[in-house]
């Protein structure tokens, strides 16, 4: 409900106002004194404040009330104020409008006028509270990640949680499928924490295999095995009062989990070949395309290490469920590969949209940039027409196998191998007869 402050030295009409106020559902608090409303100012909000002009100084020139509105507007610059006096004139008013009032009401007032001033007031301070708050958030955003594109409604609780965990130490876990953009928003957060001013360390835990695990992670010492030729530091060291993000953490055998639940838990390590314990305090970021879930209860990851990556989890949706992002995304992998590129190319067809409108996009953000990349190049007027997009229709999404390379007929597998799997990297692995890190390498180097 929202509250009203009136500052009026008359009784009568603070009880007027009041009663009239009342009954449209607003709150009033009455004060009688300049001071008293300065006072009430500073120590609450307020929806509106509406103030009488003259008080003791003298009872027409409206000179107090003037005198005092920099002061409100120092105290709250958004509260809308409307002014009051019996003494009117058309230069007290744009007087009072030229200093910061919203609006101006002579005594004795209209009731309808009145109450549909004060609606119009309060939803504009509302409105512009909430486009301040935005843009401000917008610009801590697109300082950390100017490529953060989300204007959908299913992204807004993402931005907001974004924007309030960044800044904090909590460890987030970061879900969605392929390419919905985890690693994007791994360095948005990064960007707004305490540690911006250090580089993130990035491992993808799915490439790893378990004989370079230990020594990726922990480092080793020269000696430590055959290839150990000198000492090197591992991916904890590195992020030493900074950020470590682990792409694909639920990929982490479990023989290997504990020992990371341990560095985890307690900042402590040793290097592969050595007795020393070593320390590193590390923000850790996390993210994975499986449901980490159903990975604890089918026995394949640790609940103790899930309750100690998920402090702050944020899901990320399909791009198919965010279509309002498409365009926005699609002009702005248009801007990035035309420079990249060098090619003057500014727009889409108007039928191009449409098109990317109606793709599913299983590849997500990722599979976008791509099909704009792949059209950029294949352009050969100054706008992207349907055609340069290379988009498949939805009626003949199978491809003939006659027509395909070795490579394009990888990649498809691969693609209906994820898709069965519902986006599981490792059982689609496990499916096609391939090792994870063999998996995650093809994953590369199809763009998948």
């Amino acid at each position: 409900m929202s509250k009203i402050l009136i500052a009026d030295d008359q009784s009568d009409v603070l009880e007027a106002l009041r009663i009239l106020l009342k009954g449209e559902g607003y709150q009033t608090e009455a004060v009688t004194s300049l001071r008293a409303m300065l006072n009430a100012l500073e120590k609450r909000d307020y929806a509106l404040l509406i103030m009488d002009l003259n008080y003791m100084r003298d009872t027409t020139s409206g000179q107090e009330g003037l005198d005092v509105i920099p002061r409100i507007q120092a105290i709250d610059g958004t509260l809308p104020l409307v002014v009051m006096t019996a003494w009117a004139t058309i230069d007290l008013a744009v007087e009072a409008m030229k200093r910061g009032a919203r609006d101006f009401v002579p005594k004795p007032w209209d009731n309808d006028r009145l109450l549909s001033i004060v609606r119009t007031q309060i939803e504009l301070a509302g409105a512009l509270r909430k486009s301040q708050k935005l843009e401000a958030k917008n610009q801590l955003l697109s300082g950390a990640a100017p490529n953060l594109i989300a204007e959908s409604p299913r992204m807004r609780p993402v931005i907001e949680l974004i924007s309030r965990v960044g800044p904090s130490e909590a460890n987030v876990l970061i879900t969605g499928e392929n390419g919905t953009g985890k690693g994007l928003i791994a360095r948005a957060l990064h960007a707004l924490s305490p540690r911006a001013s250090k580089s993130m360390i990035t491992v993808n835990m799915g490439g790893l295999s378990e004989g370079i695990f230990e020594s990726e992670l922990f480092g080793h010492v020269k000696g430590a095995f055959t290839d150990a030729k000198t000492d090197r530091a591992g991916r904890f060291e590195l992020a030493d009062e900074s950020t470590l993000f682990m792409d694909e953490i639920a990929n982490v055998p479990m023989n290997q989990q504990a020992k990371l639940l341990r560095v985890i838990e307690t900042g402590e390590f040793e290097r592969v070949g050595s007795s020393r314990t070593l320390r590193a305090n590390v923000r850790i970021i996390s993210a994975t395309n499986s449901n980490p879930y159903e990975e604890v209860a089918v026995g394949r990851f640790r609940q103790d290490l899930l309750f100690r990556l998920n402090t702050i989890e944020v899901a990320l949706p399909p791009l198919r469920e965010r279509r309002e992002d498409i365009a926005p995304l699609a002009a702005s992998f248009l801007r990035q590969h035309a420079k990249r590129y060098r090619k003057n190319l500014a727009e889409f067809d108007p039928a191009t949209y449409e098109a990317l409108m109606r793709h599913e996009f299983p590849g997500n953000v990722r599979e976008l940039d791509h099909v704009i990349e792949r059209a950029v190049l294949m352009a050969h007027g100054p706008q992207i027409k349907v055609s340069d997009l290379g988009l498949t229709s939805a009626r003949d999404d199978s491809p003939h196998l006659e027509d395909m390379n070795l490579e394009e007929v990888e990649a498809l597998l691969i693609k209906k191998a994820l898709a069965r799997s519902d986006g599981n990297a490792r059982r689609a692995a496990e499916a096609l007869g391939l090792s994870r890190s063999a998996f995650y390498r093809r994953l590369q180097q199809y763009g998948l």
